[in-house]
This record gives C-alpha cells, sequence and structure tokens, in this order.
C-alpha cells in the first residue's frame, strides 16, 4: 500500500498527551524529554546540545543565551518563547509549531525543518543559512531579517508576513509562495527560480531582474 500522504502544515493540528511538569533545575546535554511540560521556566544560558523533546510544549519560557545544536523537536508546541540571542544549529525538527514569541537572533544554520509551522512570532534575525525547509508555513511574522543563503526549500509559504530583508543568495526553491510577504530588501535574485510571486511583486523586482540578465531600461522617449 502507498505511505499516507502528509497533511500540509496550514492543516494539521498538534494534540499532545497528558504532560508532566518539568521537575529539574535546566535543560541537560543530551536529555532526553517525552511529554514534558515547560511551563513559565528561564533557561538563560543553558547548554543542552543534542537534547530530544518529543511530544512537548515550551510555554512562555526564557531562552537567552541558550545553546540547544543538534537538538530534536517533534511533534511539539512552542509558544511565547523570547530571546535575545539562541543558538539551535544543526537541530532537527518535524511536525511541531511555534506561535507568538519574540527572538532577537536565531541560529538555526544547518537545520532541518520539515511540517514547521510558525505563528505570529516576531524574529529580529534568523539564520538558517544551509537549512532544509520542507513543508514550512510563516504566517502572521514579523521578521526583519531572514538568512537563507544556500538552503533547500520546498513548500514553503508565507502568509501575510512581513520580512525587511530576505536573503536567498545561492539557495534552491521549489514551490516556496512568496506573494503574500510584504518584502522591503531581497538578495540573490539569481535563485528565485521555483518561487511564487505576486504581480505587484513582480513590479518592484523588475529592475533586479533587469539588472540580473542584463537587460538595459531605457525611459520611453515620448
Amino acid at each position: 500500500m502507498p505511505a499516507p500522504q502528509r497533511r500540509p502544515a496550514t492543516q494539521r493540528d498538534i494534540h499532545l498527551p497528558a504532560l508532566t511538569a518539568f521537575d529539574d533545575e535546566t535543560l541537560r546535554t543530551g536529555g532526553d524529554y517525552v511529554a514534558i511540560d515547560f511551563v513559565g521556566l528561564d533557561f538563560a544560558g543553558a547548554e543542552a546540545p543534542d537534547a530530544r523533546f518529543l511530544e512537548c510544549r515550551l510555554q512562555r519560557c526564557g531562552m537567552d543565551g541558550a545553546s540547544l545544536r543538534r537538538a530534536r523537536i517533534a511533534d511539539s508546541l512552542l509558544s511565547d518563547v523570547h530571546a535575545a540571542t539562541v543558538d539551535i544549529a544543526d537541530s532537527n525538527w518535524r511536525d511541531s509549531q511555534v506561535s507568538g514569541g519574540r527572538l532577537g537572533a536565531v541560529t538555526l544554520v544547518g537545520a532541518t525543518w520539515t511540517g514547521i509551522r510558525v505563528r505570529g512570532t516576531h524574529l529580529g534575525y534568523a539564520n538558517l543559512a544551509g537549512a532544509q525547509l520542507q513543508d514550512v508555513v510563516f504566517e502572521g511574522c514579523e521578521i526583519g531579517s531572514l538568512d537563507l543563503r544556500g538552503a533547500e526549500l520546498e513548500s514553503v509559504v508565507f502568509l501575510d508576513s512581513r520580512v525587511d530583508e530576505l536573503n536567498v543568495a545561492g539557495a534552491t526553491l521549489s514551490n516556496v509562495d512568496l506573494s503574500d510577504a510584504r518584502l522591503r530588501t531581497l538578495v540573490g535574485v539569481e535563485s528565485l527560480r521555483g518561487a511564487i510571486i505576486s504581480h505587484a511583486q513582480l513590479a518592484d523586482l523588475a529592475p533586479l531582474l533587469a539588472a540580473q540578465i542584463g537587460l538595459e531600461v531605457r525611459d520611453d522617449p515620448r
């Protein structure tokens, strides 16, 4: 029998089992957290590389200066998480949702996101360079700078989101819908193959596209 098709991230809800309240002092290196409820906790400066979160909830937690490199996050909910800086490079995310919260600079270099929905989150600088994103939705987000250099994106959608600077230089795009994103600056126009844009965005990008292919545009002599 063929494998069942994944539902798009926009159509999936996360249903958590009965959760157990977190009762440790801080997150641990290689910690294995299954069905744990993290609510209103401060993990500032925590060192927890290689930690695993399965069917967990992180709500109103402080993560300033925390390091969760190579963490694995699956079937989990993160809401109203806040940090000035947080390092989650080379992490693996699957079928999870992030809602609300404010992150100043989040390092996600080399991360893998599959079936991820980010809703109403404020991101100052999100570094996803070299990351792999599949079936990802940014909805109602405010993003200062989104760095996707060298990343691989498939079925990624921006819904009613603002991105002040989007860098896709060297990225590979497939079915990436930017048509509902409010973009101020775009870097890497040569890598837009596979993106979907609106007519208004096309007009805004026309000078960059013309320059990319060496097309000279002159004023109408009339």
